[in-house]
């Protein structure tokens, strides 16, 4: 299936990828995928979880090596046989996965890779100027522990910008921002096209891609089915392209409005960071049966300290939390700490309650218990032998909800719970959510996409400066207070 390919009055792609295949053990990741990146342009690439979109950008990169096909930069064919040879090319890639090292300032690690006696004052200067020129702010001295997620993926574009790339891939790149954050890079990266650079938006958000893009190209299971500009297709066509078949409407799931009895208490809860600054004072709230709360807060507002202290992970400074030692927990960054990327599957299922399970493994059970969460929560998979790290992104954040939704929990708490995952994985995800609050269960989500959460809940809590507070389930009322309008 192909729309009208787009056409450039330059005749020179930034970057073309022409009939690329890709297995991973009898897995076809990419059969025969082709991109053509026009030079100054913003160009999204679409397609269901586990479609082929990162691997074939991490072709372009170096990071994957093709089985075969070609590539070209600048209508000269390359061979990339490591991401340092896509560099001296031009190319960054700013992963989904952020890949800075925390225990380092941001100079360091905008000097990592390079040649010569590292200067701190002469890094540190480069950095403010590289800053400045580009306008994505960032304090040079700061440890990267320090940073925002935001700031984060700044300095992700700053260390690929530090190596002179023209051409910019972006993967999921507003995934994990707040909505001002994610208007503030696209910004950016318009501007950046504008100037004469090249950027490969990997995205699931069909709106978004619309809003910046000049092209895009729909992959489904490897294959390209789709190129055309982007002010010739509407978000439907996009859908139709990357799904096939239009999926059946989600069944809507009736939530109780009025919960039934008390699974949470949060009593007068104050929790400091780990350099002693209050980021949560005096919290209240109780949550019911049935009930699906609401989280909405502006990035680094300490959310997270509160939802994990809810769950367990995160001791309070003062007050009292009661019914939270038996919340399944779906956190935000699966990799770091869901799953366990070198272990296999039936190993990453087993890990739920490995902190008070008792007695002998009975792996034949956990296989078969494996099994079946993957059919029931469609995690695609060649195998449940495979390590976790062989699965797409979406198709590891899937493998987590299996286990922490499987045996009716009284209470869930979900960071992000959809991040990374496609249109059709979505609405699963939030299926599963409204099934579990119809069946009983108590529900807490955050999300960093408003209307996720005016979709999902039947309360709505707001954090802003340290204070939480109940608000109406309403778009405005819910913007007004993040900012902290009355």
């Amino acid at each position: 299936m192909n729309g009208d390919a787009p056409t450039s009055t330059n005749s020179v792609d930034a970057l073309r990828l022409d009939g690329i295949e890709k297995r991973f053990g009898s897995t076809r990741a990419l059969d025969g995928a082709s991109l053509s990146v026009r030079q100054g342009t913003v160009h999204a690439v679409l397609g269901e979880n586990g479609a082929g979109k990162t691997t074939l950008m991490r072709v372009a990169y170096g990071a994957v090596r093709p089985d075969s096909g070609r590539i070209f930069v600048r209508d000269r064919q390359v061979r990339f046989r490591t991401p340092a040879a896509a560099i001296r090319e031009g190319l960054g890639m700013v992963h989904q996965h952020f890949t800075n090292v925390a225990a380092m300032t941001v100079a360091e690690n905008i000097a990592l890779g390079g040649r010569g006696l590292f200067s701190r004052a002469r890094v540190s200067t480069y950095v403010r100027t590289l800053s400045a020129s580009t306008g994505l702010a960032i304090q040079p001295d700061l440890p990267v522990s320090a940073l925002s997620i935001g700031a984060q993926q700044r300095l992700e574009i700053l260390k690929a910008l530090g190596r002179d790339a023209r051409i910019l891939i972006m993967d999921e790149p507003t995934a994990v921002l707040a909505p001002t954050e994610a208007e503030e890079l696209l910004r950016w990266l318009r501007r950046f096209a504008d100037g004469g650079g090249s950027v490969v938006l990997i995205t699931h958000k069909l709106r978004e891609a619309l809003a910046i893009a000049d092209d895009v190209t729909v992959l489904r299971y490897g294959r390209t089915v789709l190129t055309a500009q982007a002010s010739r297709v509407a978000a439907d066509d996009l859908a139709r392209a990357m799904l096939g078949d239009a999926p059946a409407p989600t069944p809507e799931i009736s939530v109780r409005r009025e919960g039934g009895s008390p699974v949470l208490r949060v009593a007068g809860v104050t929790i400091h960071d780990s350099a002693g600054v209050p980021r949560i004072t005096d919290a209240s709230l109780e949550l019911r049966e049935g009930e699906i709360l609401g989280v909405v807060a502006l990035e680094n507002s300490g959310h997270q300290l509160l939802l994990r202290a809810i769950a367990g992970r995160e001791r309070p400074s003062t007050g009292t939390i009661e019914g939270g030692r038996v919340a399944a927990f779906i956190p935000e960054d699966r990799q770091r700490d869901a799953i366990v990327m070198s272990y296999p599957l039936t190993e990453n299922v087993a890990l739920k309650g490995s902190g008070s399970a008792r007695g002998r493994m009975r792996w034949r059970q956990w296989r078969a218990r494996t099994r079946r969460l993957l059919r029931e929560f469609d995690v695609r998979t060649a195998s449940i032998d495979v390590v976790a790290r062989t699965l797409s992104g979406g198709n590891q954040q899937k493998l987590v909800l299996a286990r922490e939704l499987a045996g009716s929990p009284r209470l869930v708490v979900a960071e992000n719970p959809t991040r990374g995952l496609d249109t059709r994985a979505t609405q699963a995800v939030h299926e599963r959510l409204r099934t579990a609050a119809q069946s009983g269960a108590a529900v807490i989500v955050y999300s960093s996409d408003l209307d996720e959460v005016l979709a999902l809940a039947t309360r709505i809590f707001v954090l802003h400066a340290g204070q939480i507070r109940e608000c109406a389930v309403n778009r405005d009322a819910v913007g007004r207070a993040m900012l902290g309008v009355a």
